[in-house]
């Protein structure tokens, strides 16, 4: 028999949707994006990359700018949501130049037209890339004010037909009630989108969470420092907790 040891294991996913939080990027200081942090968490994405998995990342721009936050202090809300926009593209250059230094083919495309900057959003494009082997940055969000990041996720999902978002959390799940305030929280392995929504559980915004369900596109939360946790989870690993629609029933 020949040596196999060369050969690259079984994927469950093999194109994802990768969620992160702009906060994800501060760590635990005070700059807006910490290098070790960064550097950790392109190591993950390098790591998915090199055994084929075809790897898009939303980010989001909270370290930065969050919109609604602006509005307490008189900022209108459109506006502040552009801003926000802008953030996130700030954090998606930061992880485009640190994955390409790890040699990592990424390109970053923006929902709002910086030609200088990014290239634009379009759809066929991004799958070219994929298709290449290199990581797609989405940035800008939707590219309208009132729609979340998260929003962003699913749109990008589904369009492009992922088999899964994976949100990345500082928690390694979803509980019925908040685990650091409860120690009688109870985490869940696995949920559907209609019990996540008759418990009320935060997942994604409505918006997100409805074109999750109505194209079934399943989410993984998991916890971002769990170092190995998305190369645990497209090998098939159980990791954090997974929303999805039921099976389809066996016609008799």
């Amino acid at each position: 028999m020949g040596d196999t040891s060369s050969e690259q294991p079984t994927l469950k996913f093999k194109r994802i949707v990768l969620k992160l939080s702009g906060e994800v990027l501060r760590g635990r200081g005070t700059e807006p994006i910490d290098a070790l942090t960064l550097e950790k968490m392109c190591g993950q994405v390098k790591e998915i990359h090199d055994l084929g998995v075809e790897v898009c990342v939303v980010i989001g721009g909270g370290n930065i700018y969050r919109g609604l936050q602006g509005t307490k202090k008189g900022v209108d809300r459109t506006t502040g949501d552009y801003m926000g926009m802008l953030a996130t593209v700030i954090n998606g250059l930061a992880l485009m130049d640190r994955l390409e230094k790890m040699g990592v083919s990424t390109r970053v495309q923006t929902a709002i037209p910086m030609n200088q900057v990014a290239e634009p959003f379009i759809l066929r494009r991004a799958m070219r890339h994929l298709e290449k082997g290199r990581v797609v940055i989405f940035v800008a969000g939707t590219g309208n004010p009132y729609f979340s990041t998260d929003t962003t996720a699913a749109l990008r999902a589904s369009e492009l037909h992922a088999d899964i978002i994976m949100k990345a959390t500082k928690v390694d799940g979803i509980y019925d009630k908040d685990p650091k305030k409860n120690p009688d929280a109870v985490k869940y392995d696995e949920l559907t989108f209609m019990e996540a929504l008759k418990q009320r559980l935060n997942v994604m915004d409505s918006t997100a969470f409805s074109l999750c369900m109505d194209n079934n596109v399943p989410i993984l939360v998991f916890d971002l420092n769990d170092e190995h946790a998305i190369r645990k989870a497209v090998l098939g690993e159980k990791v954090g907790t997974l929303v999805s629609n039921p099976p389809p029933v066996a016609a008799t």
